[in-house]
């Protein structure tokens, strides 16, 4: 499992490899988390509750990288470490718990705000794992 930052101008271009869908949406919190602070830093003091939901994959992974983004942008709110099981039935739905505590900008090194994800560039392929490909708008 792991993820890679790619060349692109103004925004983060990120590609996740894992050897199922569980685990590519924790690399893919883990690249979001990393991309805005430094995870390492971060204590597990509380936890938050983050859901999302999507008609198919991409839906689903564009609604998980805006509630991760929510976590830590709006509630600011570190995350070291996150639990998740993923739903199927007429979609798919995350439920997660993230671990972590308030973000201190000092502490956790801020490095940079995420406006939201795009569909723009996006990829989902599930073969002998699963591949993906977003866009975020820094």
């Amino acid at each position: 499992m792991s993820y890679k930052f790619l060349d692109h101008a103004t925004d983060a271009f990120i590609e996740v490899t894992a050897k199922d869908l569980k685990e590519a949406f924790l690399v893919t919190a883990n690249a979001v988390i990393n991309l805005t602070l430094d995870q390492d830093k971060v204590e597990e003091k509380d936890q938050k509750v983050i859901v999302a939901q999507g008609k198919d994959l991409r839906y689903l992974l564009f609604s998980w990288l805006e509630e991760v983004t929510f976590v830590l942008i709006t509630e600011g709110f570190a995350i070291k470490r996150i639990e998740l099981e993923i739903q199927e039935n007429k979609g798919y739905k995350i439920n997660a718990k993230a671990y972590g505590e308030p973000l201190d900008f000092s502490k956790h090194n801020f490095k940079v705000e995420i406006k939201a994800p795009t569909f723009y560039e996006m990829k989902i392929e599930q073969n002998n794992g699963i591949f993906m490909r977003f866009l975020l708008d820094l």
